[in-house]
């Protein structure tokens, strides 16, 4: 055919008939989606909530878009209709009936009422649309697939926000209520422990998140980074995560509060005992001063504390709070007191140990001139009377209270030497007057 109009030439009866194979699948899948969308669980729950924020304001575009779909979709519908009845009055169109088809279903000749048009979408000025908006078929449906993609995409994510959070944090909140009564049962409350204050701010948290997502889900949505399709995206867990794990964190304290009331007594007992033997380990360090003072002469003794009466004080607390129940006051105290009791031991060690060190150099001193004199003994030498003089000369200062170590220790040095020469090998003598050897070994030995 050669004639043409308005939109080019005139389509033939096989081109119509192609034409209206094709809008007529767009338009059932059209109304199939449409329909889909309108049953869809995440509208209706967007229909029947009380929204705030973000998704208020989302929802209220987005409805007038659903509104704007549904007349689109009427228009169109009404325009395939006027087609098909068009089609319909011959068998073979006239060029009149063609040329009628050519302008449907090619040309703006979907005429749509401006209001509904505007309200989805103003105008750029923002002044008062125009009474009526033509569109081309292919027009119309380009402008449902994007008003359809946008208001699904809405729907979803609010769908998918609504099925992941609330009930995950109605599993939290139970979870929490079972940790309060835990806690309370062992005196864990707010405003008495940290525990018990971390419990009141993850209730005050889960029950403002859980309101806050119930009315405006779209807060809770990270939308895909790159994707267009519907819905893609996930939902932001991002507060729900931090006070699970701040829960599990609360759960764990009080899991060891729990443990103290389990072996509270057995602790409380390690630690009389830890203390009893830091006790006994002064005392003995006292008495251990009063000997060392009278048989060692010229020699400064440290001078020996007495245990801390804080730690006994602390320790009738932690029995105190054990027979009261206040496990959640017994818990730090018997960690702190555990460590401080095993310092105080060590602490009365190291004093008995520096108090004595005066008799372990004269035990030192006599065991290294004994050894010398077996030797000599042994290689034929032990009556010779030098070495025999300096011998017991050396001997009694070892052997008689006070003892003045420097000068038994040089008096030991010169029996070494002595012996060294007789036995033909002169040991390096440190200088006179110099440090006791605390080796335990002479020169020569």
């Amino acid at each position: 055919m050669g004639d043409t109009g308005p939109t080019g030439p005139v389509m033939d009866r096989d081109e119509v008939d192609r034409a209206l194979a094709r809008l007529g699948a767009e338009h059932e899948a059209i109304e199939t989606s449409l329909l889909a969308l309108q049953d869809h669980a995440g509208r209706r729950l967007l229909e029947g909530a009380e929204l705030t924020g973000t998704t208020a304001e989302r929802w209220a575009a987005a409805e007038a878009s659903i509104t704007l779909l549904w007349t689109y979709f009427d228009a169109y519908a009404g325009a395939l209709r006027t087609a098909r009845e068009i089609r319909a009055r011959r068998r073979w169109s006239s060029r009149e009936d063609l040329a009628e088809l050519t302008e449907l279903l090619r040309g703006d000749a979907v005429t749509v009422a401006g209001g509904a048009a505007t309200a989805a979408a103003p105008t750029p000025d923002g002044g008062p649309g125009r009474l009526s908006e033509r569109y081309s078929l292919v027009t119309l449906v380009d402008r449902m697939n994007q008003l359809y993609a946008a208001s699904l995409d809405l729907v979803v994510a609010a769908d998918a926000v609504w099925s992941a959070l609330p009930a995950r944090i109605d599993l939290l909140a139970a979870e929490l209520r079972r940790t309060r009564e835990l806690a309370h049962s062992v005196g864990v409350r707010r405003g008495e422990h940290p525990a018990g204050d971390d419990l009141e701010r993850i209730t005050r948290t889960l029950t403002r998140l859980r309101e806050q997502v119930v009315s405006d889900p779209l807060a809770f949505w990270q939308p895909a980074e790159g994707s267009s399709a519907p819905g893609g995206g996930r939902p932001d867990t991002t507060v729900y995560d931090r006070e699970a794990r701040a829960l599990e964190d609360v759960r764990r304290e009080i899991d060891a509060v729990l443990a103290v009331r389990q072996d509270a007594e057995q602790r409380i007992v390690r630690l009389r005992d830890v203390l009893s033997r830091a006790d006994r380990t002064l005392a003995e360090a006292r008495t251990a001063r009063g000997e060392v003072l009278a048989k060692i002469a010229a020699t400064e003794v440290p001078v020996v504390s007495g245990p801390p009466t804080v730690l006994q004080e602390q320790l009738a607390a932690a029995a105190e709070y054990r027979r009261h129940a206040q496990w959640h006051r017994l818990s730090p105290l018997l960690e702190s007191l555990e460590e401080k009791a095993e310092d105080e031991l060590l602490r009365a060690r190291e004093s008995l140990t520096a108090v004595t060190a005066p008799l372990a150099v004269r035990a030192e001193l006599r065991g290294r001139l004994d050894a010398y004199k077996a030797k000599v003994a042994r290689l034929g030498y032990a009556e010779d009377p030098e070495l025999a003089e300096k011998y017991e000369k050396a001997r009694r200062m070892l052997w008689s209270a006070p003892c003045d170590l420097r000068v038994a220790e040089q008096a030991v040095l010169r029996y070494q030497h002595a012996a060294a020469e007789l036995l033909g090998s002169v040991p390096r003598v440190p200088g006179q007057g110099g440090p006791v050897d605390r080796t335990g070994r002479g020169p020569g030995a």
